[in-house]
């Protein structure tokens, strides 16, 4: 029951949304179209233009008679395009030949006042029998008759019509049919959907869009409905509103009287009396589960799991099995079987075993608008087993994968449902309740006891349950060693965080159904620094939530929200902190509200020593939310997310000296080590030797970043990895090789703004001023308006550079007449000045007006800190080096002018500790400032 026939008439399709034989055959008929039909208008191709719809014809007409349907469909398309052509000229039908014939009315093309029969001469149509959802794992025996419509050009309209007949025994003489109605904007030249019964007929219909005004009229003894197409545009609904609240585009009727009718017509199909011989190999399973467990609940479980991991799972819809399942023993002999064939299976083991058990039907795609619509089984697409224990309803279903005995009392999102029974039943709602599980935990371990600014060792793992369990460990069964580390990367990676991992392991279990993914490896820092000092976010679920319903709208202000779930997650983190925790703080809420964006959570948090962990649970319980709740409940998720827990370092902590301290002390190995196996796992990943280059720069050990770039560039050169490795060459003092690595950037990209710019800073500071200005002004000549700004103030400092300080400012003086409230401009005009010793009243002005106009002050809070120094006010330069050092501890510039502001104060000690830092963060740091008269 996989294959509804309210999906493929949403589609568009016309399979399975009929019902009703004539001699069904398996080669298409060319008869002339039934009597019954009302003629669409006639189609004149010269008077069709370029405006006119493509879709100049769309009629749709079924007949209703004895519980059979009679689906006409007539369809004229023009060939606008070259594109449109392709799409259309390949004619495909698909049919059902044990339960209906396929008939060819009409296939001609249409060029201007001349109709080119397509059929005159022989049969145009090729059948082919291909099963096309093959590939979802269905087998339904259609067959497809395909024409190629030769001759068809741009411009030209390619008509066809054809009728399709089905009548379905499984339905004892009750008919259903469904139709599509197309809405605005798609554009109809004449579309029309028509329904005809006799009257003596009980035929219910409904349609659930708006526009829809026809009422059905009787003409000899016929009752007829006929609606215009297209509808009109239907009303937006917000994307996560319940499906009761959308405006589906299709018609539907039926011939059930009810939905007891529904269920009492499909009941036959399920009776399990004599579906397990006594000796059979079927009834050797039933025996080894009853030995197994000795009471019901556990009894159900086994046998659960023996459907869901013993029958693949087949979509069989050949002949009269788009409703009739396979015997239950045939299913078990076969080992593949459908919703259909699992079930039947699973009730014949449950009913050999005393439990109370009944099929019941639902609606996988659409379980929302089961309860609004008109009986008939159409509105279905699954069957599922509802099992009774207890008093306590277990919902069983044998499609699904994973299941054990802690698991049986999940509920699906299946919204309502009908039980099959022989005396009928009226649609039930399934209770949800959350999952006993999670469906995934994750589990994590970061040691930081290296420094909150360097990398974390990570150990990783992730459990899945459930049907992703089951293809976790089928993939990892059949994979290669590097295909089973490819699946343990993205898992982690997606689950865990990123990161660059070792020795995955994938392991599954199956009689807890869980599949365990792990791993160690390294990982990025997960502190950052706010308000001068390190903190660590220790939430792992509330920052995750997806809660944004939008009910903006007037139409939409009344409109709940549809949940997700049942589903659970659980997060386990666990962090190691630095020095044995000491000073180190836990500030924030240690748990959640019970409930937040419609989710169950649990929180505990515990800090011990050096070691933090926190759990979050959270239980998707599905159902909906009332409008009228959001805001509280927005308010609610706010007020979590403001008060989420968090560790706060030290003050100190952090930084070149703090990472130097923490390298002497040699609790930089561990990652080290890590980073070795990490790197000897994927020897070709240029990424890791990247990023262990960054981690040495970072400890001040230049020559091996250097060294680690240089093995990234050998796997795969780009002008990101060069310039870094100048970058290192300069630091060390090694100027032919950082022009070496300059110029090789530039060959890889000449038109690249970083390596131009590496370039001409390097010129003019090598006394190759005029080179270094001619590259800069043939880039402002093609600058536009947002670049120019920063690339005069390169102009300005090679100007600078070259010796030429008057001409710098002028650069300068014109750029800010410019753009006179620009901060960078005003900030290198300062600077300049500074370096200058000139106009330092002005340069005051200068930067505190960029300060005040800038959002990140740090870089003017230095200049003016140099300006104040030239000025002498060294309380007011060591204010302004304090200030920028808070926001970015490791600016060597702010740190060496730090150390000579003290120097002059006669505070030497201290100002020596801030020179060997600012030394230690930039070797050059000194030989830079000579160049403007500036030495501790």
């Amino acid at each position: 029951m996989r294959r509804s026939p309210l999906l493929f008439a949403l589609l568009g399709s016309c399979g399975l949304c009929v019902a009703g034989a004539a001699q069904a055959g398996d080669k298409p008929l060319y008869q002339p179209a039934p009597t019954w039909i009302a003629p669409a208008p006639s189609i004149d191709a010269t008077k069709l233009t370029d405006a006119s719809p493509a879709l100049v014809l769309l009629d749709s007409q079924q007949r209703v008679e004895n519980g059979q349907v009679w689906s006409y469909f007539d369809t004229a398309t023009r060939a606008s395009s070259a594109q449109a052509l392709s799409e259309i000229g390949d004619v495909k039908l698909q049919w059902q030949p044990a339960q209906g014939d396929l008939v060819i009315h009409r296939a001609e093309i249409i060029r201007g006042a001349q109709h080119i029969d397509l059929l005159a001469n022989k049969p145009p149509f090729t059948v082919l029998r291909r099963e096309e959802q093959l590939d979802q794992r269905q087998l339904d025996g259609a067959l497809t008759a395909m024409m190629n419509a030769e001759g068809l050009s741009v411009g030209d309209v390619l008509h066809v019509s054809f009728s399709m007949t089905r009548r379905d025994p499984t339905l004892k003489g009750d008919a259903q049919l469904f139709a599509g109605l197309p809405t605005a904007p798609a554009q109809i030249g004449f579309g029309r959907v028509r329904v005809v019964w006799p009257e003596t007929t009980d035929l219910k219909w409904r349609s659930y869009a708006d526009g829809v005004t026809a009422k059905p009229v009787t003409k000899n003894g016929w009752r007829e409905l006929t609606v215009p197409l297209p509808l009109v545009k239907q009303p937006e609904v917000p994307d996560d509103a319940p499906a009761r609240f959308r405006k589906l585009p299709m018609l539907e009727a039926t011939t059930f009287a009810d939905w007891a009718a529904v269920s009492k017509v499909m009941a036959p199909l399920y009776t399990t009396d004599g579906a397990i011989a006594p000796g059979s190999p079927l009834a050797a399973e039933v025996a080894r589960i009853k030995a197994a467990q000795a009471q019901p609940l556990a009894r159900a479980a086994l046998a659960l799991q023996s459907v869901q991991d013993n029958i693949r799972y087949l979509v069989l819809g050949m002949d009269t099995g788009n409703y009739v399942p396979q015997p239950a023993a045939q299913t078990w002999e076969k080992r593949f079987g459908d919703c259909k064939a699992k079930t039947l299976l699973l009730l014949a083991m449950l009913h050999a075993m005393d439990i109370e058990a009944e099929p019941v039907l639902a609606s996988a795609r659409m379980p929302g608008l089961v309860a609004d619509r008109l009986a008939s089984a159409g509105a279905f697409d699954h069957v599922l087993v509802r099992a009774t224990i207890d008093g306590e309803s277990l919902w069983l279903d044998g499609t699904a994968s994973g299941a054990r005995l802690a698991d049986i009392r999940d509920t699906p999102a299946l919204g309502t449902v009908l039980p099959v029974r022989a005396n009928g039943a009226t649609l039930m709602p399934i209770a949800l309740r959350p999952d006993a599980r999670p469906t995934v935990t994750v589990s994590v371990d970061l040691d930081d006891r290296g420094g909150v600014d360097t990398p974390s060792i990570v150990k990783a793992e992730v459990q899945l349950r459930s049907h992703g369990a089951d293809a976790i460990g089928a993939a990892a069964a059949q994979a290669t060693p590097d295909q089973r580390r490819e699946i343990a990367q993205r898992i982690l990676s997606s689950q865990a965080g990123s990161g660059s991992y070792v020795d995955p392991k994938i392991v599954y279990d199956p009689a807890a159904g869980i599949a365990t993914i792990s791993a160690t490896g390294i990982a990025s820092t997960h502190w950052s620094q706010t308000e001068r000092r390190y903190r660590l976010p220790l939430d792992t679920a509330v920052g995750k939530l997806d809660f944004t319903p939008d009910r903006a709208r007037t139409a939409w202000s009344a409109v709940p929200v549809q949940l997700p779930g049942p589903a659970a997650i659980v997060y386990r983190t666990t962090f190691h902190l630095p020095d044995g925790g000491r000073g180190y703080t836990l500030e924030g809420d240690r748990t959640l509200p019970a409930t937040l964006a419609g989710k169950r959570m649990a929180r505990r948090v515990s800090m011990n020593g050096d070691t933090v962990v926190i759990e979050d649970r959270v239980d998707e319980l599905g159902g909906e939310m009332a409008a009228a709740d959001l805001p509280a409940m927005r308010a609610a998720l706010a007020q979590a997310r403001s008060r989420s827990p968090v560790v706060i370092a030290p003050a100190g902590v952090g930084g070149r000296a703090y990472w130097q301290a923490a390298r002497l002390a040699g609790l930089h190995k561990p990652i080290d080590a890590m980073f070795a196996r990490v790197i000897a796992a994927d020897p070709k990943s240029t990424g890791n030797y990247a990023w262990r280059a960054r981690f040495h720069n970072g400890s001040a050990d230049r020559a091996a970043a250097a060294v680690d770039y240089s093995g990234a560039i050998a796997i795969e050169p780009s002008v990101d990895l060069y310039l870094a490795r100048a970058n290192m060459y300069e630091e060390l003092g090694q100027g032919a090789k950082q022009l070496a690595d300059i110029e090789a950037a530039r060959k890889l990209d000449p038109e690249n703004d970083e390596a131009l710019g590496a370039l001409a800073i390097y010129q003019a500071k090598h006394g190759q001023g005029s080179a270094a200005l001619a590259l800069i002004d043939a880039r402002l000549d093609r600058a536009g308006s947002k670049e120019r700004p920063d690339w005069l103030v390169a102009k300005a400092n090679a100007q600078s550079d070259a010796g030429q300080k008057e001409a710098a400012l002028a650069t300068l003086d014109g750029a800010i007449g410019e753009k006179p409230g620009n901060p960078t401009l005003l900030n290198a005009r300062c600077w300049q000045r500074g370096v200058g010793n000139v106009a330092l009243e002005a340069a005051l002005k200068d930067c505190t007006r960029s300060i005040e106009l800038s959002d990140s002050t740090y870089m003017a809070l230095d200049s003016r800190a140099l300006i104040y120094y030239r000025m002498g006010r060294f309380d007011d330069a060591l204010a302004d080096l304090t200030a920028a050092l808070e926001a970015d501890p490791d600016l060597s510039a702010s740190r060496f002018m730090r150390g000579v502001v003290l120097h002059r104060t006669g505070k030497i000690a201290e100002g020596d500790k801030e020179l060997a830092l600012a030394r230690l963060i930039d070797p050059q740091v000194d030989a830079d400032y000579a160049r403007w008269g500036i030495k501790p």
